[in-house]
């Protein structure tokens, strides 16, 4: 919930800063099919699948989403900031791999978070005090008692990064403008 959140923030501000939402509608993305495919999916699975299957199948669903969105990414790669957004998932699904399709969060933070995992269906972060690559797992938080309370990784903050690069590029905010370059290189003559 951080991420989508994070991403209507970011957006928000792009008007704030000058740009334009417009901008960003004109911003030619291909096989945009993928990407809402892979978001789709993942509502299903995380949050209206009731516990039935195979946690493996709910684990290869999940995983498949990432393949569908490496999919949109490798379409739009030219995109400014799109590579940054890979890298984030990219750290994300190394370490929900590693750990049998579950990111792991850390205790401290599923503590500070309030975080609960329903025993009853499949979560796609859990706490675990042992997991592998613990350090791009779920290690950060909002503590319960604020708006979004949650846990989150170094790839949520690497993917919100991209994000926000596109989102200002693409709507050429104040941020995202490319300014003129005042340094110009300077052509020093040998001595003789």
């Amino acid at each position: 919930m951080i991420v989508p959140a994070a991403l209507a923030v970011l957006i928000v501000l792009v008007p704030l800063l000058g740009g334009k939402i417009r901008h960003l509608a004109e911003i030619n993305l291909k096989r945009t099919w993928l990407a809402v495919s892979a978001l789709l999916i993942q509502v299903l699975v995380l949050n209206i699948l009731p516990r039935g299957l195979p946690t493996m199948a709910y684990v290869a669903i999940h995983l498949a989403t990432y393949v569908l969105a490496a999919g949109f990414v490798v379409s739009n790669r030219r995109v400014p900031g799109l590579p940054v957004i890979a890298l984030g998932a990219a750290l994300n699904l190394v370490v929900i791999a590693a750990n049998h399709g579950v990111m792991p969060a850390s205790p401290a933070a599923s503590r500070i978070a309030g975080h609960n995992a329903p025993a009853d269906k499949f979560v796609n972060s859990a706490e675990s005090a042992n997991a592998h690559l613990a350090i791009l797992g779920d290690n950060f938080a909002i503590p319960a008692g604020y708006p979004l309370a949650n846990v989150f990784s170094i790839g949520d903050i690497v993917l919100i990064a991209g994000a926000a690069l596109t989102f200002h590029v693409g709507g050429q905010s104040v941020l995202g403008r490319r300014r003129p370059n005042h340094y110009r290189t300077v052509h020093i003559e040998p001595i003789s």
